[in-house]
């Protein structure tokens, strides 16, 4: 992996997002583990640098229980490791690459998960897509959760994978064929809580799978659901003025 000069100049604020964004990354891993989606050092999260061309992203290799802010790796949107910076020292993920495009390509994404989790890895084992059958699948996807094409690790080819499946799509999560799942948030914390349903919906329409036909859900209530769950649930934001 290629190094980058230092972002230097780029001012206290940025050198605080940085930081803020190493911090969260470096939690976020907990969910993975904590939710049961990944095992041993395998998955990633990764974070856009709010206000900079950076992104923080996992070390290769590195055990879960050693994850911390300082050993989260600083890369700027070609994949490179910022010379220089806390963790520059080590490997990136073996899926930089990968993170690197969707960010480069899809501006308005600001968090990229990874996990081989088992529902919804043996959906993309059999190159399927998940349909959209129940209620919070439609709240959190909008649809079916699709299927990427097969693609080998270490390159590009499964940002590219990612970016033209899910471009113009509602699901923030996609199977890429044969490997594992890729989700994609406004934030890195957006993007766990996608990889998360993803594996809570496969596990659930596997099983109904095998009780027989699970019945489909028509278009316009998913259109519906996601509109409700997407603008209307949860509290809305706090108002500033006294």
């Amino acid at each position: 992996m290629s190094t980058s000069t230092p972002a230097g100049s780029a001012g206290a604020d940025v050198d605080a997002a940085i930081a803020a964004t190493r911090a969260s990354v470096a939690a976020l891993h907990a969910e993975l583990t904590r939710n049961g989606l990944v095992v041993w050092t395998g998955g990633n999260v990764s974070g856009r640098v709010p206000g900079a061309d950076l992104f923080v992203i996992k070390p290769s290799g590195v055990s879960y229980d050693d994850l911390a802010p300082e050993n989260q790796i600083l890369c700027d949107l070609d994949g490179n490791v910022v010379a220089g910076t806390p963790g520059s020292d080590k490997s990136p993920s073996s899926d930089t690459a990968a993170h690197a495009y969707v960010y480069r390509n899809m501006p308005e994404v600001g968090g990229v998960v990874h996990t081989h989790s088992t529902y919804a890895t043996a959906w993309a084992a059999r190159g399927e897509a998940i349909p959209c059958v129940i209620t919070a699948m439609a709240d959190e996807f909008g649809g079916e959760i699709p299927v990427g094409p097969f693609a080998i690790i270490g390159d590009d080819s499964i940002g590219r994978g990612i970016v033209a499946t899910l471009t113009g799509h509602r699901s923030r999560a996609v199977l890429m064929q044969n490997h594992g799942v890729f989700t994609i948030g406004r934030d890195a914390r957006d993007a766990v809580k996608a990889a998360v349903m993803a594996e809570d919906v496969a596990r659930t329409v596997h099983i109904a799978r095998q009780l027989g036909d699970p019945l489909p859900i028509p278009q316009e209530s998913i259109d519906a659901l996601f509109d409700r769950y997407q603008n209307v649930y949860g509290q809305a934001p706090e108002s500033t003025s006294k």
